[in-house]
């Protein structure tokens, strides 16, 4: 603003006073979260002064009025605390000489930013940020020509914002007359109908240019980077934004460059090192690739260095950044290894912010001992080995808050020294393989707020002294070799603690009290028992899985409305499913109670738009019928019903879920035909696993859902996807039978695709259209009543790892294509009518027994040679039972049920068999022999089809 008021000369304006006062009585005085990038000094409610101080308003707080006119030009009302409805009506529109204006910091209540802002003709400065601006961004205020600052940016970060600019030509008519405009920021507004190439008609003159979080998308134009005048430029956030920096012709004063968060790719040019007047660079978490520019220690300006969670490559000596005194941030991660000096000269007295992680470090680095002015120090995900040197615990870290050393592989105990540290509020020591117990002098940090202490060998049961850290919101010693009782303290002292992970230690007993205000408690895989712990109304996440806990679910549990995880499974809880689980799936995304006694018809729980995506209910003794409102779960992914004594037709009501993948009704007693009675097409859009076996179905094999099955029929997903894990604490598993055993995936591959209709009495014959099922892994349709030939299309099954077709009564020869699938590692043929000669390929003379039970069948690998008469030696059956149980689908299963992590396929799904024959890890031999500890000694009662074998699956 060009001049300013003093009010000992000249009389204010009255007209313009009162606009002011009504201006103000417009709105209430209210502090409110949308101030929060506010200084506590900023922050005030300037207005409440005004009455106070008489009818001269240019004495106001906030206004400024001209030397010569008294006319009030400018208007700083930023984090006043204003809440209210600013529309066209208002008074402010009554104060046609502004040159400047600042409402940031305000709440107008999703107010849209009237048109009348251009009737400002005046305006130079005009900031609307983080005040609860809805709707469109008016294209009236390109009429405002004389302006030079325009930010309408949402909150700081995550630059939440309800503004939008609807399109380009939107946008070209916003911007083509503001040709004075020197700073323009509109951070979180949404600009995704706005192509990038629009950007190209900002003005020259144009010094700042702040875009983060704006959903822009496409291609940044690179001619931004080459305006003369441009100082800073802020495009983080933007996710699907591409672009590269240039790697020619690049010089300027740009002191800020910010491209983190997109999709910004090609190298890091060595051109940066030019741009010397660089104080703040940040390319993190975007596509860049290549070596660091040793050039980059070329900008001693920098405080602020982030290059972390970029697929770097190469080695970098550390002491390419030594001349960098002034860096107070630096971030290197992923892929690089950091060459670091041994005890070098090398340091950074401004250094608040370290992050080294992912960078193949070995030891500490040295210069930290001259880094006394440490907020943060990160150095996870190395390789750093052996115990914390002693020299680090004798800095003095009078300012240390967060330090990280999580996955690494330090050992020994954890040093008493560590409790010096007496700011320390985030310690992470989690994943490496510290020992011994926990200090007890950890409770002398009275002002953590999270321990993280999982995946170590720790012993011992948690100190009490734990219970001075009342402001803890997160402990995790999870994955530890830790055993007490439930530590009672923790209920009486911790009214903070919103984390508790106990889960995978040797923890027992009862727990009879109340538990903490938690949103996450995780109990799994210990030996407590008794009754089920109740969990606050807070919880969202629970988990008890593989524990002795009986009796009935508690109805209690349903007071917990917000809960989006419920994981009961491998217990001993009886009754029933209590019906009030219809109050939690609102908001419920996992819901497994697998493995336990209950008993009774799954209630109708399921309403009309729910959250659940997993739903495990297998193991159990639940009967009736499916209840049709599992229809009502659209968002379903994996359906698991296993193993219960539910009954009635196939539910054929389920292929309307549009992102169903995993469906396993497996030893039940469903009957009758399986058909598209709805003719939805296409049914089962994303069906990957469908495991029918074990019921009594009928009829013709599916070929109309076989041919329909359109996700099985994509062979081009990549093998190293997983199914996405939604829920973040959550990863579904699967027990499927593979080759024979049955097999628990704990995690399901994408690639991953089965149909298993074995032991049931489907007849005629196999549909030719199983050829086009071009992705499936495994097929099984054993123990049916399958007549006529195999067709020759299952040839074309290419991704094939297993077949089984046995104990049927099909006839005719072995197809010559099946004996070309290269990825087949398992067949059986066995106890059919087959004839002829058995194709020859490196494959099939690998399968012994596959073609057993044939009497008309010859060759190699049976002992019958063709154009003989020799008998073969008798079909194998399963041990102690006769023929007629094995068609009857009543046999004693031998399975393998894995100890640790699911099988990859990038072993081929015959881990099990590799495992057989390879040196197991120490770390590996332990989990197993916790896990067989642990079954031994529960001593189960649950209701199984047979007994058991163990496997442990390495992936």
């Amino acid at each position: 603003m060009s001049s300013h008021y003093s009010s000992q000369h000249h009389p204010s304006h009255i007209g313009e006073c009162d606009a002011l006062l009504q201006f103000s009585n417009s709105f209430i005085i209210a502090r409110d979260a949308s101030m929060s990038h506010c200084g506590t000094s900023n922050s005030y409610p300037k207005t409440a002064s005004w009455k106070k101080n008489g009818t001269n308003c240019c004495s106001w707080d906030g206004v400024t009025c001209h030397m010569a006119t008294n006319y009030v030009i400018g208007l700083d009302l930023s984090c006043s605390w204003l809440r209210g409805a600013l529309d066209s009506n208002s008074t402010l529109f009554s104060l046609p000489n502004l040159q400047g204006l600042n409402l940031a910091g305000n709440d107008f209540l999703g107010s849209e930013i009237s048109p009348r802002f251009g009737t400002f003709s005046g305006m130079e400065h005009l900031s609307l940020s983080s005040s609860r601006f809805s709707g469109p961004v008016p294209v009236e205020i390109s009429h405002l020509s004389k302006l030079n600052a325009l930010d309408l940016s949402g909150s700081v970060y995550p630059y939440k914002s309800n503004l939008t600019i609807e399109d380009d030509h939107s946008f070209k008519r916003l911007t083509s007359n503001l040709t004075q405009l020197r700073v323009l920021a509109l951070d979180g507004v949404d600009m995704s109908r706005i192509s990038p190439t629009s950007l190209t008609n900002l003005s020259s003159t144009l010094t700042s240019l702040s875009l983060r979080a704006c959903n822009l998308q496409g291609i940044f134009p690179i001619d931004i980077f080459h305006l003369p005048n441009l100082r800073n430029l802020s495009l983080s956030n933007n996710n699907y934004l591409m672009g590269t920096l240039p790697q020619t012709n690049w010089t300027g004063q740009l002191i800020s460059l910010e491209v983190s968060s997109t999709k910004f790719h090609g190298s890091i040019p060595a051109l940066l090192g030019n741009l010397t007047s660089l104080n703040f660079l940040s390319l993190s978490l975007s596509e860049f690739t290549g070596p660091i520019p040793p050039t980059l220690g070329n900008l001693d300006r920098l405080t602020h260095l982030d290059l972390g969670g970029i697929n770097h490559s190469g080695t970098v000596d550390f002491e390419m950044f030594e001349p960098l005194k002034n860096l107070q941030l630096l971030w290197l991660s992923r892929n690089l290894s950091v060459l670091l000096q041994n005890k070098g000269n090398c340091s950074f007295p401004s250094l608040k912010v370290l992050a080294l992680t992912g960078c193949n470090l070995t030891e500490f680095p040295y210069f930290l001992s001259s880094s006394k002015n440490l907020v943060v120090l990160y150095l996870f995900e190395n390789m750093i080995r052996g115990r914390i040197p002693e020299w680090f615990w004798r800095v003095r870290w009078d300012a240390l808050t967060e330090l990280d050393l999580s996955s690494n592989n330090l050992s020994g105990e954890i040093q008493s020294s560590i409790c010096q540290v007496s700011s320390l509020r985030f310690l992470q020591l989690s994943n490496n393989r510290f020992d011994g117990t926990i200090p007890a002098c950890l409770g002398n940090l009275s002002s953590l707020f999270q321990l993280a202490l999982g995946n170590n060998l720790l012993q011992g049961p948690l100190p009490q002294s734990l219970a001075n850290c009342t402001f803890l919101l997160d402990l995790n010693v999870s994955f530890n070799r830790m055993y007490d009782t439930f530590p009672h303290w923790l209920t009486t002292t911790m009214y903070s603690l919103n984390y508790l992970d106990l889960q995978s230690n040797k923890f027992h007993g009862v727990i009879e009290i109340p538990l903490p205000q938690l949103s996450y408690l995780s109990l799994s895989d210990n030996d407590f028992e008794g009754p089920l712990p109740t969990p606050p109304p807070t919880i969202n996440y629970y988990f008890t899985s593989n524990n002795n806990f009986s009796g009935d679910i508690p109805h209690q549990l349903c007071n917990a409305t917000g809960l989006e995880i419920i994981n009961l499974s491998n217990n001993s809880l009886t009754g029933s499913i209590p019906h009030c689980f219809i109050n939690l799936t609102a908001s419920l995304s996992v819901l497994d109670l697998r493995a336990n006694q209950l008993v009774g018809q799954i209630p109708e729980i399921f309403v009309p738009g729910n959250n659940l995506t997993t739903i495990h209910l297998s193991q159990n003794q639940l009967g009736g019928t499916l209840m049709r409102s599992l229809a009502h779960c659209t968002n379903l992914e994996v359906l698991d019903l296993s193993e219960n004594e539910l009954k009635g037709p196939f539910p054929y009501w389920l292929e309307t879920l549009p992102n169903l993948q995993v469906l396993v009704l497996r030893s039940n007693k469903f009957h009758g035909a399986v058909d598209n009675a709805k003719g939805i097409s296409p049914p089962f859009p994303n069906l990957r696993i469908l495991d029918l076996s074990g019921n009594s179905f009928s009829g013709q094999l599916p070929a109309e859902y076989i041919a329909k099955l359109k996700a099985m029929k994509n062979d081009e997903i990549s093998g190293s996807q997983y199914m996405e894990k939604k829920h973040g604490y959550y990863q579904d598993s699967i027990a499927v039978v593979m080759k024979g055993f049955e097999i628990e995936l704990v995690k399901i591959l994408n690639v991953f695709t089965t149909i298993d209709f074995s032991r049931n009495f489907f007849e005629g014959e196999i549909p030719e259209i199983i050829g086009d099922l071009k992705a499936l892994k495994g097929l099984n349709f054993s123990h049916n009543n399958l007549t006529n030939n195999i067709p020759s299309s299952v040839g074309s099954l290419t991704n094939l790892e297993w077949l089984d077709l046995s104990s049927n009564k099909l006839n005719g020869e072995i197809p010559r294509d099946l004996a070309d699938l290269s990825s087949l590692s398992y067949l059986n043929l066995s106890n059919n009518q087959l004839v002829g000669q058995i194709p020859r390929s490196t494959q099939f003379d690998t399968f012994d027994h596959s073609f057993d039970g044939n009497p008309n069948l010859c060759g190699h690998p049976l002992p019958k040679a063709c154009g003989t008469d020799t008998q073969q030696s008798p079909p194998l059956t399963p041990p102690g039972k006769g023929d007629e149980e094995a068609k009857s689908g009543r046999w004693i299963e031998w399975r393998a049920v894995p100890m640790g992590y699911g099988c990859g396929l990038a072993l081929g799904i015959s881990a099990w068999y590799i495992m057989q024959e390879t040196m197991r890890p120490r770390w590996l031999a332990r989990m197993v022999e916790r896990k067989i500890y642990r079954m031994t000694n529960r001593k189960k009662k649950k209701q199984k089809a047979a007994p058991r074998s163990h496997a442990v699956l390495i992936s």
